[in-house]
């Protein structure tokens, strides 16, 4: 194990190998039912992680599960609906409780719905606030103490944090105002959290995809704020996926704090 040192006085070594850099590390994904975060859980097994799967369906999260097993990493289903803070912040603790600490949080729950102002539904407003940011907010919270007992007594010397934002939340976009200031929020939040802990070890990220093809992204309009980019030219999941997991595995010293990733035919 190679010794490695932070420039905050502490010298770490780094976890796992060359093959399985996150070995001995336990993550949590949160919407890992489909899309971005069932290939970002996969991703993180093949990295040597243990990991918590949380989302709303059980038996799509049961099915990965057992994939992620297959790999030879330890895996559990929490079921939660993150619409509920005190379900969001059990899945946290349930997961702790079952790898007896947390080295990685992928914030990725979350939910789009697109229209003009003047015609929106407010319960599609309400649920777009409740899973992009107050999810986010209190995963975050309930994760921190873990986080940063991980990053001083881990292997690796450092804990990650990393929220699933978007290019919406660089660029507002009209008919989708809402899903836009969410994803703002989620920037900033980031951002904010980042100079808090940076300090002690905890690295927090953002991933800002642009057109990704997902469930999320299947029935809801979403072509409509494409501008034009043709849906085959859309990123997939497991794009989004290994984005965060260059982010999670670089060396104790290097911090990826915003990555902002686009289909090359995406201008805007």
């Amino acid at each position: 194990m190679t010794d490695t040192n932070t420039g905050n006085g502490r010298t770490v070594g780094h976890a796992g190998n060359a093959e399985h850099p996150l070995a001995g590390c336990a993550a949590v994904v949160t919407g890992a039912s489909s899309g971005i975060g069932a290939a970002t859980a996969l991703a993180l097994a093949r990295e040597g992680a243990d990991v918590a799967l949380v989302a709303r369906r059980t038996d799509r999260l049961e099915a990965l599960a057992s994939s992620i097993r297959d790999e030879g990493r330890s895996c559990v289903a929490l079921t939660a609906d993150l619409r509920d803070m005190a379900q969001a912040r059990q899945a946290v603790e349930d997961a702790v409780e079952r790898f007896e600490r947390l080295d990685v949080v992928v914030n990725n729950a979350g939910y789009v719905a697109v229209g003009p102002v003047e015609f929106s539904d407010p319960e599609d407003w309400e649920r777009m606030v409740d899973l992009n940011v107050r999810a986010v907010l209190h995963t975050s919270q309930k994760a921190l103490p873990h986080l940063l007992a991980a990053a001083v007594d881990g292997a690796r010397g450092v804990a990650d944090l990393v929220n699933v934002s978007s290019t919406a939340g660089r660029l507002a976009r009209p008919n989708n105002s809402v899903y836009c200031a969410t994803k703002h929020a989620v920037n900033a939040f980031s951002e904010s959290l980042r100079q808090e802990v940076t300090g002690r070890g905890v690295r927090v990220g953002v991933v800002e995809p642009g057109m990704t093809r997902t469930e999320m992204t299947g029935d809801r309009g979403i072509a409509a704020v494409a501008r034009g980019v043709p849906r085959e030219s859309w990123l997939h999941a497991a794009d989004i996926a290994r984005c965060i997991t260059f982010m999670v595995t670089q060396p104790p010293h290097t911090a990826i704090n915003e990555l902002m990733v686009r289909p090359t035919a995406q201008e805007h």
